[in-house]
């Protein structure tokens, strides 16, 4: 089973934030990590003047089911100090992108997630590290998902490169 996780940070030290994450979910038992995309950086969406987001698209093999990994997701932004919430600032955002091909809505969860088709910044990174990625619910290909942002993917840039570990790659 493969499930992927958006990252994302526009306050501190956004690179560590997203990084620092990523390694937290692996050491705390949620999922281990299979590929991590680069690093893009993006405007900030719904959030006027506020600083631009690191953001990154990470491939796991999920230790947990989809509502526990979910909960773990939010107890390690708490962990980070995330005080901010969906339209503010943010030491650190995780959210669950999808999960296998489970699909559905309840009062904990929603898969995939409601809005990640109309998010440059987690179709970009997505389709980097999982070409063939297809919407559990709609059945579309993440580079259709992609083709039809139009002008919005200029919005996303890439800043580096990285592996799994944190180093570069080029």
């Amino acid at each position: 089973m493969i499930a992927y996780i958006g990252l994302g940070s526009n306050l501190g030290r956004r690179e560590h934030a997203v990084l620092s994450s990523l390694r937290r979910v692996e050491s705390e038992g949620a999922a281990r990590v299979v590929a991590l995309s680069s690093l893009y950086e993006s405007e900030p969406d719904g959030i006027p003047g506020a600083p631009r987001f690191i953001n990154a698209v990470a491939e796991v093999a999920p230790l947990l089911p989809a509502v526990d990994l979910l909960q773990r997701l939010k107890a390690i932004e708490a962990g980070m100090g995330r005080t901010g919430g969906h339209q503010q600032s943010r030491e650190i955002d995780l959210d669950l992108i999808s999960y296998g091909a489970e699909t559905g809505v309840s009062a904990a969860l929603t898969l995939p997630h409601p809005r990640f088709h109309a998010r440059a910044y987690v179709l970009i990174p997505l389709q980097e590290i999982a070409p063939a990625f297809v919407c559990p619910r709609t059945g579309t290909p993440v580079a259709e998902l992609v083709a039809r942002l139009g002008h919005v993917r200029a919005q996303v840039e890439r800043v580096s490169r990285r592996s799994v570990s944190g180093r570069t790659t080029g």
